[in-house]
């Protein structure tokens, strides 16, 4: 009899362990968005760029701006998660791939275009925007084409090829001055030391709407080259790929999308091309 009431003892212990066990055990692992059909009580981690404004910035104030945000956090939502569950992520251009594939985030929605090198490392949901590379310039400069380049100051970043082609293909006596960043660029270009700056025209858009430069510079619309902006995400995952292209899709048919673009790039007269569809891809 001591024996049946020290077995019928434990296992009451033991069934109660179990219970408690099942209550715990939607331990909160999302911190990367592994939960992303539901969203819940988790976050979702998403990369951007900190220093594009129009794209993605980092206010002073610590809040974040930009067309590729407003994407991002309709995406988010859309997934099941309120803005207040996001917590961005920086990612640098250089570090977009190693970002996704070691799970540092769910997705990255960072003026990354989209390619074959790249595809081959991670997946693409989109494109959602498709940007060219473009020219911007003073609003009262008389460069038009992209031989006017000729005997001109062209400005990109360091480790850019967008300058170098102009050189080599366009305006092979353009004189190419490089900074460390688009924001040196401008500032040159506002000042005089140099005549153009070259790069996508989503992000030359951005930097000419900001509110310091209203009205001084202008967009050449070049259209130089094809850059398909997606949204990156780990390769093979395709439930999570499927969503965010349904996402996108409603972000467009709703009117979202182009009240993003509006706001992000209109003061610059940025004249968007329409939203692309999905997998539409444009060489």
């Amino acid at each position: 009899m001591k024996l049946r009431k020290i077995t019928a003892a434990t296992a009451a212990v033991l069934a109660l362990g179990l219970a408690a066990t099942a209550c715990g055990s939607s331990d909160d692992d999302s911190d990367s968005g592994s939960s992303a059909s539901s969203g819940g009580g988790g976050k979702i981690k998403v990369g951007i760029k900190y220093d594009q404004p129009g794209i993605g910035l980092k206010e002073p104030d610590g809040s974040f701006s930009g067309f590729d945000v407003d994407v991002a956090t309709y995406v988010a939502k859309q997934l099941g998660y309120e803005p207040n569950q996001i917590d961005w992520v920086e990612t640098k251009s250089a570090d977009r791939e190693t970002a996704i594939s070691r799970g540092d985030v769910k997705f990255i929605a960072a003026s990354y275009s989209i390619n074959d090198e790249r595809k081959a490392k991670v997946d693409f949901a989109g494109p959602y925007l498709l940007a060219h590379q473009d020219l911007l310039v003073k609003t009262d400069s008389d460069i038009s084409k992209g031989t006017d380049l000729n005997g001109k100051k062209l400005c990109s970043v360091t480790g850019s090829t967008s300058a170098q082609n102009i050189h080599d293909t366009i305006a092979p006596k353009a004189q190419l001055k490089e900074y460390s960043g688009y924001s040196e660029c401008i500032a040159a270009l506002q000042n005089g030391a140099v005549d153009a700056v070259t790069t996508d025209d989503s992000i030359l858009a951005g930097f000419a709407a900001q509110d310091k430069y209203k009205g001084q510079f202008k967009l050449a619309g070049l259209k130089l080259s094809n850059e398909n902006y997606g949204i990156g995400l780990k390769k093979g995952d395709s439930a999570t790929l499927g969503k965010i292209n349904d996402a996108l899709t409603k972000m467009v048919s709703d009117g979202s999308w182009q009240k993003a673009v509006d706001a992000n790039f209109g003061p610059a007269n940025y004249k968007n091309d329409p939203a692309p569809k999905i997998g539409d891809i444009v060489k």
